[in-house]
């Protein structure tokens, strides 16, 4: 892979020359990006190169300025629909136009694209789609937001999701949508085996989970389980995982200062519990499962619990869905210490290399601002980061489990140590969920890989950031 020191000479050679154009910023765009997959360095060349020949006419012509989005939700017909109508609404109001950058479809990919083009110093794209753990990681090459967007604006947000995303004191993303994890069960179920409602702790999800699963299977559905999550080698098993400890009260894994804490009794009593679902009232194929086995599984009928994220909410209650009338969605389950979820989502952010950083600031406060998000709203949708919203009767018109997100994140959010742990979560990250997964695969005590943890934590932490470092092979939390 080219050195940035390579790839802004590079850029320096292409502005350089009086012809702008497709091979010498195909070259550049190539050093950066080697490590990319091949089909996606083609669409992002094609697409950088359009901005490139765009840029140079108009310098020639039109003085209009047109701005670039990348966005990690590009990747569905879903969210592509949703996402051109906000930018046209965007356009009509401002004359300011907006071309998308295609995303690639994998989250590892995704935040490595985003590194490879903000620390070449690439001027587009303008806009970054900004994970709710990507803050800590990108934070240097963003403007600060604080400097475009007036204080009430922002204060209009949860300020839990407005201080995940301030590192050093710069504002670095707004938040457009929330995501939490979500406690969904069978309502049909329950009546049937005659609980009156959701269980509030997880010693009560064991022992409901055991006594249906036992009934469905001597009633014939031997492929039954109790509870399903996600337990693959990824971010979504630090987020399960994080809910159980912090509910126990065995801490987020570093604490606000950036040290492990993770080798304390509430933790491995919270990692044991789960350890004993597998096999039990989980199946054995849930150490593979990420969002979308989980919810195929629960979706077919074959289990009374699943853990998941809000959109699991929409996809569910759509027409045509299996379970759109015998379910509901609950906080998280609580331990000794509370309950606690895990916080999702994503905002959007600004390029400090971007030509038209007050530009790109308009389009990120239309994108994260209450009026786009009530519009949004105002059909089913994932929840929105301004608690006003959760009152408007429209939205809730449209949007019945709203409350229940409301009284969860009010009771238990709990934000992963991603600001913490800067540039270095990544493997913080990798490390907690192989050493939660050894656990439940029962390679070793919980106790021991508790030790283990921390004496790994402590050691990449003391280490220097690498910027080049090639980010974990996670699935970005959130979303499914």
């Amino acid at each position: 892979m080219a050195s940035r020191t390579q790839l802004r000479v590079e850029f320096d050679r292409c502005r350089s020359r009086s012809g702008f154009g497709p091979l010498c910023l195909n070259r550049s765009l190539r050093l950066r990006l080697r490590g990319v997959a091949s089909v996606f360095v083609a669409a992002i060349s094609f697409c950088l190169l359009s901005v490139a020949l765009g840029c140079h006419k108009k310098n020639q012509a039109a003085p209009d300025v047109v701005l670039t989005i990348i966005d990690q939700s590009w990747v569905d017909k879903e969210s592509q629909a949703i996402l051109r109508e906000e930018l046209k609404l965007f356009t009509d109001q401002t004359g300011i136009r907006v071309r998308v950058m295609p995303a690639p479809e994998v989250a590892v990919d995704q935040l490595a694209t985003w590194r490879n083009l903000l620390e070449s110093g690439a001027k587009v794209p303008d806009v970054y789609g900004i994970d709710v753990i990507w803050p800590g990681i990108l934070a240097d090459h963003l403007i600060d937001l604080k400097a475009y967007v007036p204080e009430q604006e922002i204060a209009a947000h949860f300020p839990e999701l407005i201080r995940n995303n301030t590192v050093n004191g710069r504002l670095v993303a707004l938040p457009s949508n929330l995501g939490e994890g979500i406690l969904f069960y069978r309502v049909d179920l329950l009546h049937k085996y005659g609980y009156a409602g959701p269980p509030k702790t997880w010693d009560d999800l064991e022992k409901m989970s055991k006594r249906i699963q036992a009934g469905e299977r001597a009633r014939g559905n031997k492929e039954f389980w109790g509870y399903v999550w996600q337990g693959a080698l990824s971010e979504a098993l630090t987020c399960n995982a994080l809910e159980w400890q912090v509910a126990e009260g065995g801490g987020t894994i570093l604490d606000d200062n950036g040290r492990p804490t993770v080798n304390n009794l509430a933790a491995i009593r919270a990692w044991d519990r789960a350890a004993r679902w597998v096999g039990s009232i989980s199946p054995p194929g849930v150490l593979a499962y990420k969002e979308w086995d989980a919810f195929n599984s629960w979706q077919a009928g074959n289990a009374a619990f699943m853990r998941n994220w809000p959109n699991a909410y929409v996809a569910a209650r759509a027409p045509g869905s299996p379970t759109r009338d015998r379910f509901n969605i609950a906080p998280m389950p609580a331990g000794r210490a509370g309950l606690a979820t895990a916080l999702g989502g994503q905002g959007y952010g600004v390029s400090r290399y971007s030509s038209y950083p007050r530009e790109a600031a308009m389009l990120v406060r239309f994108l994260t601002g209450p009026n786009e998000q009530a519009r949004r709203c105002r059909k089913s949708s994932n929840p929105p980061t301004i608690p006003g919203l959760y009152k408007d009767p429209e939205v809730l018109a449209q949007n019945p489990y709203f409350p229940t997100i409301l009284l969860a994140y009010r009771q238990g959010a709990m934000v992963r140590p991603s600001t913490a742990a800067g540039k270095k979560y990544p493997d913080v990250s990798r490390a907690y969920f192989e050493a939660l997964h050894a656990v439940l695969s029962h390679k070793k005590s919980a106790s021991q890989a508790a030790a283990d943890l921390q004496e790994e934590l402590t050691t990449i932490l003391e280490r220097p950031s690498r910027s080049e470092n090639t980010p974990s092979d996670r699935e970005r939390p959130g979303s499914m």
